[in-house]
Order: C-alpha cells, then sequence, then structure tokens
C-alpha cells in the first residue's frame, strides 16, 4: 500500500490534485472518491448556508464522518484556510450541530 507525502504548507489547488495522508488512506482505492467528495462539499457549502451533516449527507450523497472530515479539511492552510463555523440547532442538549463554510475573502471575488 502506497501512501502519498504529506503536503507541504503552501496551499493547494484541491481538486485538481488534492493530497490526502493518513494511517488507512490508500490511494489507489480513497483519492478519487475523497477528491470527489471534498469538491461536492465544496461546491455546496460554499454559499455560507448553514447545514447539519445530514442535510449536507442528503444532498451530496455522502457519509457524514467523509462530511465531517471534509469539513475539517478545509480549515487547514493547505486547504484554503476556510473558516468552518459549527453551532448547535435546537435545544444544545439533543446533540444536533450545523456548519457554515465562510470562504476567504481571495475566493469570494
Amino acid at each position: 500500500m502506497k501512501k502519498e507525502e504529506k503536503p507541504n504548507l503552501q496551499q493547494l489547488d484541491i481538486f485538481a490534485n488534492p493530497v490526502f495522508y493518513g494511517e488507512t488512506y490508500d490511494p489507489v482505492f480513497d483519492k478519487e472518491r475523497l477528491k470527489g467528495q471534498i469538491k461536492k462539499i465544496y461546491e455546496l457549502m460554499r454559499d455560507g448556508q448553514w447545514r447539519t451533516l445530514s442535510e449536507i449527507e442528503e444532498a451530496i450523497n455522502a457519509p457524514q464522518a467523509s462530511i465531517s472530515a471534509g469539513l475539517r479539511l478545509f480549515r487547514r492552510k493547505e486547504y484554503g484556510s476556510h473558516e468552518v463555523n459549527r453551532r448547535a440547532r435546537g435545544d444544545r442538549s439533543k446533540g444536533l450541530f450545523e456548519y457554515q463554510v465562510i470562504l476567504p475573502k481571495k475566493e469570494k471575488q
């Protein structure tokens, strides 16, 4: 199983050639699937609207765990340093959260 190298801290074009890494990551099986998922998450969330993981899952047909991981990626410098906000939806004790992605100023243009 060949691993890709961890990226340096300069920003990548995350859709042309994203770099993934991790203990269980195998590019043969995972790269194209993950690349497609982060693109779908980005295209949906770039409007700045608040959505739950369930709502994102329904819109893009990807597992909630992958969506959550994708949202975390967007916070990293090499993936754009996006602001990813989280807040409770409704009664906080229910544990339902919603997420919002705010694009860096350079991407809003």
